[in-house]
């Protein structure tokens, strides 16, 4: 079984305390009716925003089981419409989108370790990319210990009918529901839990476009997903489309379907039902110690709820709590519901309670103060007895009661050695299109347990009570009102670098700024660039900031002597000590603040190409890093607004370009796309990277027609065929097999359909076994000047420091220079 530890952060996601939500009594009673439930039901798919919010939000308030979303990813490998964060920042974005979106529709989250690497056209392919028995093994880890009576596919197993994750989502479940409960299936997860044989699988059956149409004969059951739900005053409709409009970053804004709705599972595997799925399924309270008189105690203090004086409740909800405390169950589902009985003891006495710190910021080794706040409104004593942790340990033995709030001072010492608050998905490098995870008990949870927080023991009519509550930030904004924030660990000594692509290319700058920042006081210590000699870099300069605290290094990388190689920059103490991090912050008001850790490395690639080093105008759409890289190259990069986009304004730039996904965001951009076409006649040159097909604002977006369709190159290291004559490929630099391999993640996407015969195409590229497209890249000239619309993966090849794909995109800028 899990150990106790274990199960805190088994619990993230799934208990939202009480003490700091509103809980009016219908709500109360509504928890109550969940404490009584205990059937489990688990729904799988491939990414965030796969799950179907309104059978989630259906079960877990209407049918009131315990329901759970295994995403088989973090969503790193998809688009971002809120911000420019890619990959891994993207994961930890959509990652807490899920979270809120949990919140909402009263589910949980969980996560195998696949890493999202981008469209997959079938299941042979995305397994190709993902190690299926580690995969497969998270999947039973996690069938095991949530111990779901169903299981429910979001995907069928068809392969060619959807994106290949999710058909992967479809068959890993599948094979995990026949294996789970055998113990020769990944016997060595059999130390720290139990088999577990879900009684039946399904599929969510749907019909894209159109209205599901059940199959006789085949065994289905039908929930009324569009139902009001009069407890908590909304539809289920209403619940799943907020639930959805929290993935924001996918664009996943939802308005509520109004009236009826129903939605099907069409059953895969299993034993077979007449008129219910959970036919045949034990209610666990008849198989526990106590448990029938558990369930009696719990209908009891349904059948006299008081709605109008809640408190009036709790002396049912301690007989219920007396009798769970008496029964020496260790299952999980067990261990969960006394964590609810206790909330909604506190809840029902109206009962607030804080763990807070004055800064959002510490760092191990650092002393800090806190304040636990405890109010109890009602005339029912509570008496705190103690907040401690494995860092502190805390005797306070006060009572609350009658609206008088209690304050307790705790001081912290944090050890030098306590972890930063790293997400453990991302504390070791990258096992292929895996993360590695070190500790198995760690495998499915969504997120950290907080990087501090105190276990409180309460007493109340001589009942122990535990909460567990993490540190927080809490401030009032002035438009936002109250504001609270994780508390977060980073390392005493960062280090920053403003380039992440330095270019050993004629023109380019090769110096570097390397930020040394101390937390506290100046730290005695040595610069040091890993992976290169000393004679391969100089240090230029070395200022001391004394009121920043932070030292700024200026260096200047002489040679490599390898085309593309990653240098770590690090910092070493007198005490032997060395940090080689860099602090990353992703802030967003729909989610919490969000912080992860980089190595302080930078790519340094060496290139002998032709660069002139002109002005370039860019026009941004949803954000991406290619700038930053034309930057090092050594162009004068100048970013053009919603007021700039005008003729005149682009005189003084010789190339002009677009942005990912400029045509589905900016509306500036598409109103004025003939002010961009008269400069390419009169000799400018525009470069438009991918949009996708829909929305689009404008149809017209280049100066000849075309269509975009959905068509793809997923294989990154698939086989490209190029007219290595064509200027684009020849001029300045000369273009050849050798600089398409390498790539990252993709070639391309949203190619092009239907062009105009104006239009040149010199590639041709396709996946394994697919029709060849020549849509990934239109050329033409049009009157003085050139037009490039390309649905090549620039945003990923350059920032990736792809040296060919930094080669290519060079020709295309260089060809306003003309031959």
């Amino acid at each position: 079984m899990l150990k106790p530890t274990s199960l805190i952060i088994a619990l993230i996601g799934f208990l939202i305390s009480p003490t700091f939500a509103q809980n009016p009594s219908s709500k109360l009673y509504h928890d109550l009716l969940k404490l009584k439930e205990t059937k489990r039901i688990l729904f799988v798919a491939a990414h965030p925003d796969d799950e179907n919010t309104r059978l989630i939000s259906y079960l877990a308030n209407g049918e009131h089981a315990q329901v759970a979303y295994l995403s088989l990813t973090r969503g790193d490998g998809g688009q971002n419409l809120i911000g420019k964060e890619l990959g891994i920042e993207l994961g930890m974005i959509r990652t807490h989108e899920l979270l809120q979106a949990r919140k909402t529709d009263g589910g949980r989250q969980f996560f195998t370790r696949a890493l999202d690497f981008g469209f997959s056209k079938n299941p042979n392919e995305t397994l190709n990319n993902w190690e299926k028995d580690k995969l497969l093994s998270d999947v039973v880890w996690i069938i095991r210990n949530f111990q779901p009576d169903i299981i429910i596919n979001r995907f069928n197993t068809t392969p060619g009918t959807t994106h290949g994750h999710h058909t992967t989502s479809a068959i890993l479940s599948s094979e995990a529901f026949a294996i789970s409960g055998d113990t020769q299936a990944f016997p060595e997860q059999l130390k720290l839990t139990d088999t577990w044989q879900a009684k039946r699988l399904f599929w969510n059956a749907y019909n894209w476009g159109g209205q599901y149409e059940p199959d006789s004969e085949k065994r289905f059951h039908v929930f009324p997903v569009g139902d009001y739900n009069p407890l908590l005053g909304t539809t289920y409709s209403q619940i799943a489309a907020d639930s959805r409009t929290m993935h924001k970053s996918q664009g996943f804004g939802s308005t509520s379907q109004i009236g009826a709705g129903n939605d099907f599972i069409e059953q895969l595997n299993g034993e077979s039902f007449k008129n219910n799925p959970f036919e045949g399924i034990p209610n666990r309270w008849e198989k526990i110690e106590n448990g029938v008189k558990i369930e009696v105690a719990i209908q009891n203090a349904l059948s006299s709820f008081d709605f109008i004086k809640p408190k009036n409740n709790v002396k049912h909800l301690l007989a219920i709590k007396k009798l769970m405390d008496a029964s020496k169950n260790e299952e999980k589902w067990f261990l969960e519901k006394k964590s609810v009985i206790n909330q909604l003891i506190l809840s029902s006495l109206g009962v607030k309670t804080e763990f807070i710190i004055k800064k959002e910021i510490g760092y191990p080794g650092e002393e800090i103060e806190t304040e636990l706040l405890f109010n109890n409104p009602s005339n029912f004593p509570i008496n705190v007895k103690s907040a401690k942790n494995s860092i502190f340990d805390v005797q306070i033995n006060k009572v609350a009661i009658e609206n008088k709030p209690l304050n307790q001072a705790i001081k912290i010492s944090i050890p030098t050695n306590y972890p930063v608050s790293q997400p453990f998905w991302l504390e070791n490098t990258l096992d292929n299109s895996l993360f590695d995870v070190d500790d198995i008990q760690q495998i499915g949870q969504p997120i950290n347990q907080a990087s501090i927080f105190s276990d409180v023991t309460l007493e109340i009519d001589g009942q122990a009570i535990y909460l567990n509550l993490p540190l927080m930030y809490k401030y009032n904004d002035q438009v936002d009102g109250e504001i609270k924030q994780p508390f977060t660990l980073v390392p005493e000594i960062n280090l920053n670098l403003d380039k992440q692509h330095v270019f050993l290319v004629e023109g380019a700058n090769p110096e570097l700024n390397i930020e040394v920042t101390f937390k506290n006081n100046f730290i005695e210590g040595e610069l040091n660039l890993d992976g290169l000699d000393k004679n391969q870099y100089q240090v230029l300069s070395v200022e001391r900031d004394d009121r920043r605290k932070r030292v700024i290094y200026k260096v200047k990388i002489l040679d490599s002597n390898q085309e593309k190689r990653s240098i770590v920059a690090s910092f070493k103490t007198k005490d032997n000590r060395v940090f080689n991090q860099d602090t990353k912050r992703i802030l967003y008001k729909h989610i919490p603040n969000l912080t992860y850790f980089t190595s302080t490395s930078f790519d340094l690639i060496k290139m002998n190409i032709k660069v002139s080093g002109q002005k370039i105008g860019y026009i941004n759409g949803a954000g991406d890093d290619v700038p930053d890289i034309l930057k090092n190259l050594g162009y004068q990069v100048s970013y053009l607004e919603n007021g700039d986009i005008r003729k005149d304004n682009f005189k003084e730039f010789k190339t002009i370009v677009i942005g990912i996904r400029a045509f589905n965001t900016n509306q500036a951009l598409a109103s004025n796309v003939d002010q961009l076409m008269e400069y390419v006649k009169e000799g400018g040159n525009v470069i438009v990277q991918y949009n996708t097909s829909s929305p689009l604002l404008t149809r017209e977006m280049g100066p000849y027609p075309f269509s975009l369709s959905r068509d793809r190159v997923t294989v990154e290291g698939s086989p490209v065929e190029a007219d290595f004559a064509h200027s684009i490929l020849s001029y300045p630099n000369q273009i050849d097999a050798s600089d398409f391999e390498g790539w990252v993640q993709e070639r391309g996407l949203y190619f092009t359909s239907n062009w105009d015969s104006n239009y040149s195409t010199p590639f041709t590229m396709q996946d394994p076994g697919e029709k060849a497209s020549q849509g990934s890249l239109l050329f033409t000239k049009y009157g003085e000047g050139t037009y490039t619309y390309s649905g090549i993966s620039w945003f990923r090849q350059l920032p990736a420091g792809v040296p060919g794909a930094i080669k290519i995109f060079v020709n295309l800028i260089e060809q306003s220079s003309g031959k």
